[in-house]
């Protein structure tokens, strides 16, 4: 993999973080985040849909490295959604900030 083809997986990945993240409705940071948020969306996708027997529905392959897209988003809101609940329990959650 070259440096051309790391870069395209880490746009797709920032992109797969950040639409998960908007549909969690949280964001929990720029666009590093994103790319972080997005790889391990990819990967809580992936067992997801292999626990359920679902076949990856549109996935890129970059590099010889496959990219599942539909499941990175759907991994990275409910990773996103995972973290705001732990953020809010840690902190003593709920309160209004004014």
């Amino acid at each position: 993999m070259d440096i051309a083809e790391l870069l395209v997986l880490l746009l797709i990945a920032a992109v797969c973080g950040a639409v998960g993240q908007s549909l969690a409705g949280y964001s929990l940071g720029g666009c590093l985040v994103s790319i972080v948020v997005g790889f391990i969306g990819a990967y809580i996708g992936i067992w997801l849909a292999g626990k359920f027997g679902l076949p990856e529905i549109f996935a890129i392959n970059v590099g010889g490295k496959t990219f599942p897209i539909i499941w990175a988003v759907i991994g990275s809101a409910l990773f996103t959604v995972i973290v705001v609940l732990v953020r809010k329990t840690v902190s003593g959650g709920g309160g209004r900030r004014f």
